[in-house]
């Protein structure tokens, strides 16, 4: 965050440290399993190098076709790029692109494997619905993510997560095929029951780095709304924007929820299908009451300094 005036937030810096670690950690128990239970190493170092690097270069491509979104110029959405345009100067910080997502889910989100490639994006439902400060101060919390690169680690730690899901499928589908072509054969421990192992140890720490990646996720969003209302010294405008779309969302037909349900980790705030909960353990978001309070707190702290 060199150069930002985004104000640095140590928690949330040595939390995408251990976050990054432990999910390299469950990266290479994968890669070692499947090379245990038979796979050819280099085969595996190939075909996964490949799939990450596809992945992280093209994850803001990935995110804004997944959401129909459209990279817009100045010239298509002069307000928005203006408002952008303020923060950036206010943050010292360049100057991501700017993305439109038509969709009526009030929502706002940042993508991207790096600064230079950042993508801010916004719904039509968003701009619909909220006022010129309350658009800036949302604005500003997606900035933060790219200002502080928590964008960066989610993006990583997302498409670990994918690894992960296709090697535990991939170490079933071998413990079944194993099992079937090995017959009545008992000479020696059977690579399915190897496999099997390996499948249940990872799975476990899969699990771990699934929830750890969770607890990464509420508290950068914390962080966000922090680093966001001293940026603006209106976390009032903040909590307004939050209690207007977690309001909104509930108006949302379901079917359109669930088609973005899979970007809620990058969202400004989440969107669930009516009925569908979360506990506290796998949430991507805080609770908005502890979001509300925590901007209700700064809002008293800047009233006693002025």
């Amino acid at each position: 965050m060199a150069g930002s005036r985004f104000a640095p937030d140590r928690g949330l810096t040595g939390r995408m440290a251990l976050t990054m670690f432990l999910l390299v950690l469950v990266y290479v128990a994968f890669i070692v399993g499947l090379v245990a239970v038979g796979l050819n190493i280099w085969l595996v170092l190939i075909i996964v190098a490949a799939f990450a690097l596809f992945s992280y270069f093209s994850s803001d491509k990935i995110a804004m076709f997944a959401m129909g979104a459209k990279e817009v110029t100045p010239q298509q959405a002069p307000q928005l790029h203006a408002l952008i345009d303020r923060l950036c100067a206010m943050a010292d910080m360049p100057k991501p692109r700017v993305g439109i997502a038509d969709t009526d889910v009030p929502n706002a989100f940042a993508t991207g494997h790096s600064q230079k490639t950042a993508v801010v994006c916004v719904t039509t439902g968003l701009l619909r619905r909220l006022e010129g400060p309350e658009l800036e101060a949302v604005l500003a919390h997606e900035l933060s993510h790219v200002a502080h690169r928590d964008v960066t680690v989610m993006t990583v730690a997302g498409f670990l997560g994918i690894v992960a899901g296709f090697l535990t499928q991939a170490g079933l589908r071998f413990a079944v095929f194993a099992g079937a072509s090995r017959g009545g054969n008992n000479n020696g421990p059977a690579p399915a029951v190897v496999a099997l192992l390996v499948v249940v140890v990872s799975a476990i720490a899969w699990g771990l780095s699934f929830l750890l990646t969770r607890a990464l996720s509420r508290y950068r969003e914390l962080a966000a709304d922090r680093a966001a209302a001293h940026l603006t010294g209106r976390p009032s405008a903040l909590g307004s924007a939050l209690t207007k779309i977690t309001g909104d969302m509930a108006r949302i037909p379901s079917r359109d929820l669930r088609q973005v349900e899979p970007f809620n980790a990058f969202f400004f705030a989440p969107a669930f299908a009516k009925g569908f909960s979360l506990n506290s353990l796998i949430a991507t978001h805080p609770p908005v009451e502890k979001r509300l309070e925590q901007l209700s707190e700064i809002s008293r702290q800047l009233g006693r300094g002025a």
